[in-house]
């Protein structure tokens, strides 16, 4: 069992990718966490919600989240280790995605603040003006203990869905900036030294055609706190990203791009944090799966190691599989966006291709982590539930990516639409070419077209099964592989 589901993260990329770039990096990374960065993820998830400092003690407005020291060093690794940076360098995405998925096996919401400031960096490389570029893109590319964190802060209380009727905030301009007013509900990384924000430029037009995105930093230029943190949330897991409520109050911004592209630019940065999800989900059901095989290697019931009976050896055996077609999803996902993440409006083939893919790999590794995070407890039976055990965490972890970046009902929704409007069904097809029967594909096909000319609210209603099962059937064209490393077609089992 553990040569079909290796016990390591590293182990894990090595058998899915032959040529894993930055092995030695990971597998070094990998034993920090090991020998170090376990220990203070644990520690910070059970201390709970961070402590808010608002005011110092000559009651100043400071605005400081408070972990323990080694915390800051947890955080500061995957900086260092170049979560952020080496794209530049590199110009690929493939060494955010791979460090993190080592950091998610160890810790889902750590991943989260070098998410999001993975997804400040590039529209601010991509579209900031050039004085706005080289006064703040460095920062954020720093390789020690100096480096800047971003933020990406969409979402108000009426909610993240509908962006063209939740964003109340408005910018108005001001000289060679912005200044903007609201409130944001849900801001990951409220503590961030930068952040990409949604909001309405005065007298722009309704709905989500009249967004654009703004850099705004945490400090103005005379050096006072740009925006205030009305509270942190006290949420199920991912303890190690605060989440507040910040209130944007005539804060200094910079606009990204063109404000009548504002919403395209919006949903770049969504998209590099769902593919993102996509990773965390996988990188945390195999933490699920490798947790669960070790307990029951050893916890012995009816004379012999729980593992051996077989209807739980059936289940990790399937389990497993299911492991490798969300990561085979995943990794398309990231390989896609690789192709086109430099693109801007309007945007090719391959970048809606790209879109069908990470929404179905969204959808389905954040249902499947939560799935083996539940089953993983049930292996573990009654102490399952006991904090020490670990395993508890996996499952309230995995609660939140569900959600994050969009529920799986955004995923459906945004998913057809890209079918419907961008024909990213046909490019998906095209796209698995050999690596499908050409019956299925065929079959697929009139299936998709048939949903596709249903009245729109039934069409709605009915999309989830054949979107999970698309999902599956393209994981399985995507995993399938000969021993030699080389795609084959996928058996007759995939036919809708």
């Amino acid at each position: 069992m553990s040569e079909e589901a290796p016990l390591t993260p590293v182990a894990f990329l090595e058998a899915q990718l032959p040529d894993l770039p930055h092995a030695g990096l990971l597998t070094e990374y990998q034993r920090w966490w090991i020998e170090e960065g376990q220990a203070i993820s644990d520690a910070v998830d059970r201390l709970g919600t961070p402590w808010l400092r608002m005011y110092d003690a000559l009651g100043e407005r400071v605005d400081e989240v408070l972990y323990p020291p080694e915390y800051w060093t947890m955080l500061r690794r995957g900086y260092q280790a170049g979560i952020v940076w080496r794209n530049f360098e590199e110009n690929s995405v493939l060494p955010f995605y791979l460090l993190g998925y080592v950091t998610a096996f160890f810790d889902p919401g750590l991943y989260c603040p070098h998410t999001v400031s993975m997804s400040t960096a590039v529209p601010l490389d991509k579209y900031g003006a050039e004085g706005v570029k080289a006064h703040f893109l460095p920062p954020l590319l720093a390789r020690d203990d100096s480096v800047w964190q971003g933020a990406t802060w969409m979402t108000e209380a009426g909610g993240g869905s509908d962006l063209g009727a939740g964003v109340e905030t408005i910018a108005r301009r001001s000289g060679d900036h912005w200044l903007l007013s609201g409130d944001k509900y849900f801001a990951s990384n409220a503590h961030a030294d930068l952040a990409v924000v949604a909001a309405r430029p005065e007298g722009a037009q309704a709905g989500v055609r009249g967004l654009a995105l703004f850099l705004v930093p945490r400090r103005r230029k005379d050096g006072t706190l740009n925006f205030t943190i009305r509270r942190l949330k006290d949420k199920i897991a991912t303890r190690s990203v605060p989440t507040g409520e910040v209130e944007l109050r005539d804060s200094e911004g910079y606009l990204l791009g063109r404000p009548e592209e504002g919403i395209y630019l919006i949903l770049e940065v969504l998209n590099i944090s769902r593919v993102a999800n996509s990773i965390a989900s996988v990188a945390l059901a195999q933490r699920a799966l490798a947790d669960a095989y070790q307990f029951a290697s050893q916890r012995v019931a009816f004379g012999k190691p729980v593992v051996e009976h077989p209807l739980l050896g059936q289940q990790f055996a399937e389990r497993v599989e299911g492991l490798k077609l969300g990561f085979a999803l995943a990794w398309e996902a990231v390989e896609r966006l690789n192709e086109v993440w430099r693109e801007k409006p309007r945007y090719s083939e391959r970048y809606h291709l790209f879109r069908l893919i990470a929404h179905l790999a969204k959808y389905w590794t954040a249902e499947f982590a939560a799935q083996t995070a539940k089953w993983a407890m049930e292996v573990y039976a009654g102490v399952g539930t006991l904090a020490e055990n670990r395993v508890e965490r996996w499952l309230r972890e995995a609660m939140i990516l569900a959600i994050w970046e969009g529920t799986p009902h955004r995923q459906m929704l945004d998913g057809l639409e890209a079918m419907e409007r961008k024909g990213a069904h046909r490019l998906l097809f095209d796209h698995l070419g050999e690596r499908a029967n050409p019956q299925d594909i065929e079959e697929w096909m009139e299936r998709i077209e048939e949903h596709l000319r249903l009245p729109q609210e039934e069409k709605e209603a009915r999309i989830e099964p054949l979107f999970r099962e698309l999902a599956e059937f393209t994981g399985r064209c995507l995993s399938v592989r000969q021993p030699d490393g080389r795609e084959k077609v996928a058996d007759q089992s995939s036919r809708p």
